[in-house]
């Protein structure tokens, strides 16, 4: 699983996302193992990431369960990981780190 959520980030930084983090949440009683968390440079920027993903990773096997998007933030369900791509501005007002910090830190 760790290899699946850095092939993730290692796409992800290809195409010039930025702040990409991963938070593992096994074990925390999350609804998911890893959330990664990558900041897009705009909203064209946001939804070619979601598309240069589907084209990367639907080959590897990967199963996009359910997408939600918009111009600001893309939401990708692969089951056992979620992957949020959004734009500064949505990461700074969500700011989901935050919340997962919290779940992580629990014990």
């Amino acid at each position: 699983m760790e290899k699946r959520v850095q092939r993730i980030k290692e796409l992800l930084e290809e195409k010039k996302a930025e702040d990409v983090q991963i938070f593992d949440l096994r074990d925390k009683g999350y609804f998911v193992d890893f959330v990664v968390i990558a900041t897009s440079l705009g909203d064209k920027h946001t939804l070619a990431l979601l598309d240069f993903l589907k084209e990367k990773l639907k080959p590897e096997g990967e199963q996009f369960l359910k997408i939600q998007s918009s111009e600001d933030w893309v939401v990708i369900d692969l089951g056992d990981i979620i992957v949020h791509i959004m734009t500064e501005a949505y990461r700074k007002r969500y700011n989901i780190e935050e919340f997962l910090e919290e779940i992580k830190e629990q014990e």
